[in-house]
């Protein structure tokens, strides 16, 4: 492989159009990455790294597909990813960040067989707090990644490497776990997406356990389109995980561009904690105040059964639970744990069994309470982290920095409760920071949606690139079974004036994208409204495009509205994503307009037309 290669943004809109366009190879991708990891030297990211002779047999495997069109039905094909070091990857060590703890696996976790099956392709494993017991990424010792944006401050942790492995370009996207928190703080310090999945919907077989009842598997990507991609490949039953729910029970994560009035929860002002930084305690008024402008609608929530069920976590019987993992070392070779991590679970061998059915009653009692909240309200924000820590603070007093770190984020899991960790801003100093949307479980597609308009809003760059965000994108997520969704590119687009057509049937806007780069769009003469004609072509270009969403029952009806010459046939996004949409019949573009050039009809309507 050569020591250059493909250098442009990482996220997967930027992938996929280079490789429908032709423009990028698997291989330049490839190079690209392997370039910026020796650029980047010795920055404590990876544990662990694919062989080369491994990365030119996957090049080898997922170039072979484009001799056809098997490579399109791939959503993640060519799309480089890692995955944090308690996750197996067959034939590789897996060490939890405990040399002594470490063993090769013999196959691959569920998550990362199924991302592998979707046409990603995996670069190494990642650093993390010993364990994944800690919300700093300095507890391990394979050294601190990296903070991109400080090397001074913390990356955040447990999941530190595969954060800041995202953030500083070095893949796409990446797996890490999340227990208390550690799929959110290091997104949040590192300007980067966080996922956090309802429990269950990623298998966490083949995952080493942090606290197995409440362990899930979570996604960091540069956006929430991304994130959403990611976990809907990731995502499914499994058999052979006995926390794994079925996929009945949830629905996968669709961005939408034309979302409701959101109401959204926030603490009292008393119950707000920055410890203090008070830069943060303004960017955290600032992201409220963008959610107001965005048309949603602030809610005052009382934080206390959070904030109980937080302290569960470390100061209850869980903590027992986390120990399980380490027994034989605790008992045998107590140095090989990191003596941060050994201290945050040194009271596990207190707790009784009564004192487990003590905690259960209570967070079930807690888990009404927060039900209650809920009722009122789509979705809690809080912020990320209450501020940022440079690494000599938490070396010097490493509990109560870890400590402060999860008071917004460790009762997740506990309440059963799925959430998305979003940047807002980037501090003075150069630090992000961020919130946390919050929901109900199986409420990831609505608060990637709200996250995703809010991460727009921000005008941030993705992770440290200094790249702009892309373009809405539109990845493979099915509809419900009671939706179709149309495409399409002239008068009934939002605000247009056929659109009334699409909302009187119920339709609602669903995202803006565009096409493959396989069509021409034309003005129809003589056409009232004004409207054009979109063809596919053997040469041709991505046109803007929206996507609507009609009640599967009022289909027909709206098709029985649309006259010759147009018609309703198949639309390729330049997602690789086929759907129904307008296209026009030949004969109608003997005499029309090619307005291909600009892009999109809007753009056409905006030169004067």
């Amino acid at each position: 492989m050569t020591a250059d290669g493909y250098q442009g943004g990482m996220d997967i809109t930027a992938l996929r159009r280079g490789y429908e366009s032709g423009a990028l190879t698997v291989a330049a991708v490839v190079d690209g990455v392997l370039a910026r990891i020796a650029a980047n030297g010795d920055d404590h990211v990876w544990i662990s790294r694919v062989t080369d002779a491994a990365l030119r047999e996957r090049i080898r495997e997922l170039h072979s597909l484009r001799d056809g069109d098997a490579w399109r039905r791939l959503p993640l094909y060519g799309i480089p990813f890692a995955v944090k070091d308690n996750i197996d990857v067959s034939d590789m060590s897996t060490t939890a960040a405990c040399p002594d703890y470490a063993y090769v696996a013999a196959r691959n976790a569920t998550v990362v067989q199924k991302l592998l099956d979707a046409g990603a392709i995996l670069v190494g494993k990642t650093n993390l707090d010993q364990f994944a017991t800690g919300l700093v990424g300095t507890r391990s010792p394979y050294g601190i990644p990296r903070n991109p944006f400080g090397a001074d401050y913390i990356p955040g942790g447990s999941s530190s490497g595969s954060a800041v492995a995202v953030a500083a370009g070095l893949v796409s996207f990446a797996l890490g776990t999340d227990t208390a928190g550690s799929g959110r703080v290091p997104a949040a310090f590192n300007n980067i997406v966080g996922l956090k999945p309802t429990r269950g919907v990623l298998s966490t077989r083949g995952v080493v356990p942090a606290c197995r009842s409440l362990d899930c598997v979570s996604v960091f990507a540069y956006t929430c389109a991304d994130a959403a991609a990611v976990m809907s490949a990731a995502a499914g039953y499994d058999a052979g995980d006995a926390y794994s729910r079925h996929e009945a029970a949830w629905q996968r994560p669709t961005l939408a561009a034309g979302t409701p009035r959101f109401r959204f929860g926030v603490p009292a002002q008393a119950q707000l904690e920055f410890f203090g930084d008070d830069m943060a305690a303004t960017a955290y008024v600032e992201a409220l105040q963008r959610l107001e402008q965005l048309g949603c609608v602030a809610v005052t929530l009382d934080y206390t059964p959070f904030r109980e069920a937080a302290e569960l976590l470390y100061r209850g019987p869980w903590v027992a639970e986390r120990a399980l993992v380490m027994g034989r070392l605790l008992d045998e070779t107590p140095e090989a744990i990191d003596p941060a991590v050994r201290a945050s679970i040194a009271e596990a061998g207190r707790y009784r069994a009564g004192d487990v059915y003590a905690a259960q009653h209570r967070l079930a009692e807690l888990r009404r309470a927060v039900e209650i909240q809920f009722a009122g309200v789509d979705c809690l924000v809080l912020p990320t982290a209450g501020r940022i820590y440079r690494i000599a603070e938490v070396l010097a007093d490493p509990l109560i920095c870890n400590t402060r770190l999860g008071y917004y984020t460790n009762f997740m899991n506990l309440l059963d409760l799925c959430a998305v960790a979003i940047p807002t801003s980037l501090a003075p100093s150069g630090m992000p920071w961020g919130v946390t949307l919050i929901g109900p479980a199986f409420s990831e597609g609505l608060l990637c949606s709200l996250g995703d308009r809010l991460h727009r809003a921000g005008d941030l760059p993705m992770g440290a690139s200094g790249l702009a965000l892309p373009p809405m994108a539109v990845h493979a997520e099915a509809p419900s079974h009671d939706v179709m969704r149309l495409c399409v590119c002239g008068a009934h687009m939002a605000g247009l004036p056929l659109n009334p057509q699409l909302r009187s049937l119920g339709g609602r806007l669903h995202a803006r994208t565009r096409t493959a780069p396989r069509y021409r769009l034309f003005a129809l003469e003589d056409s009232r409204p004004p409207r054009p004609g979109l063809s596919r072509v053997e040469d041709g270009v991505a046109v803007e495009v929206e996507i609507w969403e009609l009640p599967r029952e009022r289909f027909g009806e709206f098709m029985a509205l649309v006259p010759p010459p147009l018609a309703i046939g198949t639309v390729e996004l330049e997602s690789g994503l086929n759907i129904h949409g307008f296209l026009c019949e030949a004969y109608a573009l003997n005499k029309a307009k090619d307005i291909s050039d600009l892009g999109g009809w809007r753009d056409y309507l905006a030169g004067g037309a």
